[in-house]
């Protein structure tokens, strides 16, 4: 059977009035009878009838609407940083549209395209890691929608930021492998062309080059995805080659999980044969055995901070000059199991 929404009209109908005069009680307009009012109300109640609020929004030219753009949600990372935003967002009176570009750059362009056609009141985006391009980005700004970048840069775009300290992260981690004395380290890391993989790797490299250790591409493995099955064909060809590594840096703790479980098939001990440390420190690491070691990130006070700096740029009076928030969270290494004590 076909579901039909009560509209104002249908209300109108039944109590013989204009569409006009049902919109004004339901808002409570002074110049109507309290009667005609209360007749509306009752009827609207037993008829379920509620707001189209998208419609209003168009009528008045406002939105309380955010959009969310992320890569995905089925892990912990991205799904803190939103339950972060959300927190702060539907406690201020917004609603939030979450939209998923599955790391895509294309279906990121059709999603802001899309965005761009309806009423939204501001954009929260984190670029997929196929985003090398930022031109839709910068569209969002010409229609001069308030827009904040977290996670992933978008380099040359200037825009809000807020974004993880990503090259001190990885460089802790890799200067703690070698102060426990670990000289052969291998870095799996991602696409090339993402902010957060180039500045783990970069850190991974200044580490090494601190402590004099050599820079070998044998050791540097790119991973074509961020999932757990992504990183064990990185993980085999370090692990079964002619010079296998005394530790493994990942860029993510899926990747450094999945090391984990390849190193122990092939019946290598960790972290007595190799030290695996991964990166964001997601709930699930301290259940494996050994519990993953890692560089924690305040990924729901990121989400958080983003949802407040976009409500600011939301409230700011158009006479106000625009002073764009560049926000970095600085990081903490966690050891645990799978690295060697100091």
């Amino acid at each position: 059977m076909k579901r039909t929404r009560v509209t104002i009209k249908d209300i109108a109908k039944e109590l013989n009035v204009s569409a006009s005069t049902v919109s004004r009680a339901l808002q409570d307009h002074p110049a109507l009878k309290q009667q005609t009012k209360d007749a509306v109300r009752e009827l609207a109640e037993k008829l379920n009838y509620r707001p189209n609020t998208m419609a209003l929004n168009f009528l008045k030219q406002t939105s309380t609407t955010i959009a969310i753009i992320v890569p995905d949600i089925t892990g912990y990372f991205f799904s803190a940083a939103v339950t972060g935003i959300q927190d702060i967002l539907v406690s201020s009176g917004y609603n939030i549209m979450i939209c998923i570009s599955n790391e895509s750059y294309e279906e990121e362009s059709r999603i802001v395209e899309k965005l761009s056609k309806v009423q939204i009141a501001g954009i929260l985006v984190a670029p997929s890691s196929t985003t090398f391009n930022f031109d839709h980005i910068k569209k969002i700004q010409r229609n001069n929608i308030p827009l904040v970048i977290f996670d992933r840069d978008c380099e040359g775009v200037d825009a809000h930021k807020v974004l993880v300290d990503d090259y001190s992260g990885a460089f802790e981690a890799v200067e703690y492998l070698i102060k426990t004395g670990c000289k052969k380290i291998a870095h799996i890391t991602g696409a090339s062309d993402l902010s957060t993989n180039n500045h783990r790797l970069q850190g991974y490299l200044d580490a090494l080059k601190k402590n004099n250790l050599p820079i070998l591409d044998k050791y540097i493995i790119y991973a074509q995805g961020f999932t757990h099955e992504h990183g064990i064909k990185p993980t085999e060809s370090l692990l079964k080659s002619n010079n296998v590594p005394d530790a493994i840096f990942a860029v993510n703790d899926r990747l450094a999980v999945s090391a984990m479980r390849t190193a122990k098939k092939l019946n290598f001990r960790i972290p007595e044969d190799i030290s695996i440390i991964g990166f964001d420190d997601e709930p699930h690491s301290t259940y494996f055995t050994p519990a993953l070691s890692t560089v924690w990130q305040p990924v729901y006070s990121m989400g958080m901070l983003s949802a407040r700096i976009l409500l600011g740029d939301i409230k700011r009076k158009e006479d106000e000059n625009l002073q764009l928030r560049y926000e970095v969270f600085k990081t903490e290494l966690v050891i645990r199991g799978t690295s060697k004590k100091l």
